[in-house]
């Protein structure tokens, strides 16, 4: 399926039913008199959170949502029917903009959350209605009023509890892969992911979610590369796990640019607990392990971890990293990063819970 996490939407309530103008007429009937039936409700436009969604790509295909109009009442006092409501299904962390693309109108953070986008017009009062002491026989009666319409834009970020960031090729996808059954492409080249990806970490007995987007390079936030526009994805988390890949030269200049980039993003994301680690260190040998380490510490001003898929060593430390922060923000406690120090050892590898 393919990944969609912006859409344009056109939406229409559906308009009053008019009221009728009616008399009765029936024999053996001494007296008549006005009858008409009030008019129906037009229909409403929600929104609502759905679960097992993760894109808005049926947007792509459909961008008209008109609700049904209300029936028009009739005579022998009988209303008309209200209109059909429609809903549009969007996924879990969907907000809701007005046109502008800058005005929020609803958040859309928990499943089953539901909201009113357009109200549907009332329906119309039929000539019965109208009847009094001093007007015995009206003949008129009011239309239906109009529904709303309007032009909302949908964007989706998505909810994980923590994100992957760094520049192409630092490993993010292989930790993914790795960690979660997720399974994003994998290959030897930037910008290998085009769209974020989305797994489900265990460890310990404790599930989290993983997001991974699209690396960022110098430059992303004027639109250099793909760009930050994938950052919204990551600004729900609660952690984020900086990964600076082991094959840099200058691994304390890719991870400066990186947070470069997340500074002129916004959106808090610089101020948020990070996990800074080391990838791909099945790479270099005992020596230049130490060197990077010691760069990349001076850059970031805290111990690294020290991560490779490939061998395990180090991705049970990071997981559990990223747990206890995890857990300490869901519980309102401290989030600040644990006091750890580089490990020495080449001998940690995931066990059979991962």
């Amino acid at each position: 399926m393919k990944f969609l996490d912006e859409a344009k939407v056109y939406i229409r309530s559906g308009d009053g039913g008019a009221g009728a103008v009616s008399f009765r007429r029936e024999k053996f009937v001494e007296f008549g008199g006005p009858d008409g039936g009030d008019g129906g409700r037009g229909g409403d436009v929600w929104i609502e959170a759905v679960n097992g969604l993760n894109t808005l790509i049926d947007f792509r295909f459909q961008q008209h949502f008109k609700a049904k109009i209300g029936t028009h009442g009739m005579g022998r006092n009988r209303t008309g029917a209200n209109g059909a409501d429609v809903t549009l299904k969007v996924p879990v962390g969907t907000q809701v903009l007005e046109e502008d693309g800058e005005t929020l109108i609803v958040d859309l953070t928990k499943e089953g959350q539901r909201f009113r986008l357009a109200k549907g017009g009332n329906g119309g009062f039929g000539n019965a209605y109208f009847k009094s002491s001093t007007n015995q026989a009206p003949n008129w009666a009011n239309p239906g009023q109009e529904g709303e319409e309007k032009t909302i834009w949908l964007h989706l970020k998505l909810i994980a509890d923590a994100g992957l960031v760094g520049l192409p090729n630092a490993g993010k996808s292989t930790f993914l892969a790795t960690v979660t059954r997720a399974r994003p492409k994998i290959a030897n080249y930037p910008f290998t992911t085009l769209h974020p990806n989305l797994g489900v970490a265990t460890i310990d007995g404790r599930e989290f979610v993983l997001a991974d987007i699209p690396g960022l390079i110098e430059g992303a936030h004027e639109g250099v590369g793909i760009g930050d526009r994938f950052l919204g994805h990551v600004e729900r988390t609660r952690v984020l796990l900086h990964l600076v890949s082991a094959q840099e030269e200058k691994v304390g200049k890719a991870y400066k640019t990186v947070k470069t980039e997340l500074e002129a993003y916004g959106g808090e994301l610089i101020d948020k607990p990070e996990i800074v680690a080391l990838s791909q260190i099945d790479l270099l040998d005992d020596k230049e392990r130490k060197k990077k380490a010691k760069e990349l510490e001076k850059a970031c001003g805290r111990p690294p971890l020290l991560l490779s898929a490939a061998t395990g060593e180090g991705m049970l430390e990071a997981l559990r990293a990223l747990r206890d922060i995890i857990v300490s923000a869901a519980e309102g406690g401290d989030t600040a990063l644990p006091d750890r120090s580089v490990p020495e050892t080449d001998a940690d590898t995931l066990s059979d819970e991962e």
